[in-house]
C-alpha cells in the first residue's frame, strides 16, 4: 500500500534542469555549485546533480556532505562553520564560506593537525546583511590570511536576496570584481572562484547583463523549479514541476465556516481568523504544521481553499471542486522552495523518486 504523504519527485525533469543550466552557465564560463540541501542530503539528488554536469555539491550542513564522500567533486560548505564542527569541517568539506578570522584561525589549525590545507571563500557583505566581511575590512582580513599556512584562499563570494532580499545586479556584482582585483594585485595571488550569488543572479544571466569576471553560481531552487528567483520568472528551457506534495483526506463533512464560541489562541499560540461563509464542505488532511507551513502550499485543484492547519491536520474547503472528493482520496499540491525544505526534512513525509 502507498504510504502517505509523500512527496513525488521526478527525478528526469530535474536532470533535464541540470543540464540545461549548467550548459547556459558554462557558455558564460561560470561553474555551478549544486546545492542539496533542500534534499537534506539526499545520495540519490546529488547524483543528479553530478551526472547533470554540476562542478561541486554544496550543502549548509556537514552532516549531508558526508554522504557524498565517493562522489568525485568537490564539497562546498554554504554555511559559515560554527567552531563546534571544526574538526568535521576539515575532515569532510574541501572548500568552506567564511566571513570571522577567528574561525578561519581555528580551521588553520586543525588542518594543520590533520596534515591538510583547507580552502575557503571568502565572503564579501555587499548590502544583503546576512554573511560578509565588510569591504573596508578586506585588507585587514588578507594581511592575517596570509600568515595561515594551512588556508588557501580559493575565491570570494557573496549571498544576495536569501535574507534582506536584495537584488543582484551589474553595480553591486561589479563590486565582487573590485575587491577580487584589489586582492589579487596587491597580494599576488589568483583567486580561482569569484561567486556572484545564487539563483537569484540567473536573471542577469539571461540579460547577458553579468559581470565578465563572475564565475562561480550556487545554484539550488533553480535546478528544482526551474525558476529564477530575483522575480521569480519561470525559465524557458526548464521544467516546473518535477515535485509535487500528496496527501490523504481523513475527515470529510459538511460544518459551518466560523467557530462556535468565543475565539482564543490557537495550539501556537495565534488568535485565528475566520470568515464566514456559511456551511461548507470540509476535508481534513493528515499533514500539518509539524510538516509543512500550509501557506507554502498551493492545491492543484484550483477550486479547493487552504483555511488553516493545526500541527497534524490540513483544513482544506473543497466545496466548489467539480471532484466529488471522499475519505481515503488523495489531493495533490504545488510546492514552493520553502516548503519542499520543510517537507524534506520531515521524517513523517515519504520520499518517492
Amino acid at each position: 500500500m502507498t504510504e502517505y504523504p509523500r512527496v513525488v519527485v521526478n527525478l528526469e525533469k530535474i536532470r533535464d534542469n541540470v543540464k540545461f543550466l549548467t550548459k547556459k552557465c558554462y557558455e558564460s564560463q561560470i561553474d555551478v555549485v549544486g546545492v542539496t540541501k533542500v534534499f537534506s542530503g539526499s545520495l540519490e539528488m546529488a547524483k543528479v546533480l553530478v551526472e547533470g554536469g554540476v562542478k561541486y555539491l554544496g550543502d549548509s550542513r556537514v552532516k549531508n556532505l558526508k554522504k557524498y564522500k565517493n562522489l568525485d567533486v568537490p564539497k562546498v560548505m554554504i554555511r559559515l562553520p560554527m567552531r563546534s564542527q571544526i574538526k568535521e569541517v576539515i575532515k569532510h568539506v574541501d572548500i568552506s564560506l567564511n566571513s570571522e578570522i577567528s574561525t578561519i584561525a581555528l580551521l588553520n589549525e586543525e588542518a594543520g593537525k590533520q596534515g591538510k590545507v583547507h580552502k575557503i571563500i571568502l565572503m564579501i557583505e555587499l548590502g544583503d546583511l546576512r554573511e560578509g566581511v565588510l569591504p573596508e575590512d578586506v585588507e585587514c582580513y588578507m594581511d592575517q590570511l596570509n600568515s595561515m599556512k594551512n588556508i588557501k584562499l580559493e575565491g570570494i563570494g557573496v549571498n544576495l536576496t536569501c535574507y534582506g532580499g536584495i537584488i543582484p545586479s551589474f553595480e553591486n556584482l561589479e563590486k565582487l570584481e573590485i575587491i577580487s582585483n584589489l586582492i589579487e594585485g596587491k597580494y599576488n595571488l589568483k583567486l580561482n572562484i569569484i561567486s556572484g550569488g545564487n539563483s537569484s543572479s540567473l536573471d542577469l544571466l539571461w540579460n547577458n547583463n553579468m559581470p565578465p569576471k563572475i564565475n562561480n553560481l550556487r545554484l539550488g531552487e533553480s535546478l528544482i523549479f526551474g525558476r529564477e528567483t530575483a522575480y521569480g520568472k519561470d525559465l524557458e528551457g526548464c521544467f516546473h514541476d518535477s515535485v509535487k506534495l500528496e496527501v490523504e483526506i481523513i475527515e470529510l463533512k459538511e460544518k459551518k465556516s466560523y467557530p462556535v464560541g468565543e475565539i482564543g489562541v490557537n495550539a501556537f499560540g495565534e488568535k485565528p481568523v475566520f470568515i464566514d461563509r456559511g456551511k461548507r464542505k470540509r476535508a481534513i488532511l493528515a499533514i500539518g504544521k509539524q510538516d509543512v507551513d500550509h501557506s507554502n502550499l498551493e492545491t492543484m485543484d484550483e477550486k479547493l481553499i487552504i483555511l488553516g492547519s493545526s500541527s497534524d491536520h490540513l483544513v482544506v474547503d473543497v466545496t466548489d471542486s467539480k471532484i466529488k472528493y471522499k475519505v481515503g482520496d488523495i489531493v495533490g499540491f504545488k510546492l514552493n522552495y520553502g516548503s519542499l525544505l520543510q517537507l524534506t526534512t520531515s521524517p513523517y513525509v515519504k520520499k518517492t523518486w
